[in-house]
């Protein structure tokens, strides 16, 4: 018995100019409510303007190494090609691991679809590319994005060192007893 909601991959936009980030995964029952989580858990105090949610069943993800191994899945192909947005991640540079939007792509299959992103898109590094079919995807809409993303812009942020809890720690220790 399936004990575990479906799995959503998020993509996050911060700015209107910036590209969309993937920037991880929620569980939901369905598009509505990956938005709204994915909202809860990633857009609580960094700014966006819009997010992507997608099923995590529908996105190709494959690694640089992956390629080089040789994997290679052939999914059926559609009729008609159909529309691909492509997302690279090239950096392990930050502790989260965003890959960012490269462009849309069309094609077949989404095998197909990578193939073109690797000739279309100029990245030097690619450490890993997502590739995610445009009828998978379902965004915010911009006349929500007020009452969706303006709430978390007045919230003050503070990076995990700012709280005194770090630097009490030690002292706590030192204590006889340790607490």
């Amino acid at each position: 018995m399936e004990t575990q909601w479906p799995r959503w991959e998020v993509f996050k936009q911060d700015a209107p100019k910036r590209p969309h980030q993937a920037i991880g995964t929620v569980h939901a029952t369905d598009p509505e409510h990956a938005l709204l989580v994915a909202r809860n858990v990633f857009v609580r105090r960094p700014s966006a303007v819009s997010l992507w949610v997608a099923p995590a069943d529908r996105v190709l993800t494959v690694t640089q190494e992956e390629l080089q191994g040789g994997r290679r899945e052939e999914a059926s192909a559609a009729k008609d090609a159909q529309r691909f947005q492509v997302f690279c991640k090239t950096s392990h540079k930050q502790s989260l691991a965003f890959a960012d939007h490269q462009g849309e792509v069309r094609a077949r299959s989404p095998w197909e679809a990578l193939a073109r992103a690797q000739e279309t898109f100029a990245v030097a590094t690619p450490l890993a590319w997502m590739i995610v079919p445009e009828d998978a995807i379902v965004r915010t809409r911009d006349e929500d994005a007020p009452s969706w993303f303006d709430p978390a812009r007045t919230k003050t942020y503070k990076q995990q060192s700012a709280y005194g809890t770090v630097s009490a720690a030690p002292r706590a220790k030192a204590r006889p007893g340790g607490v």
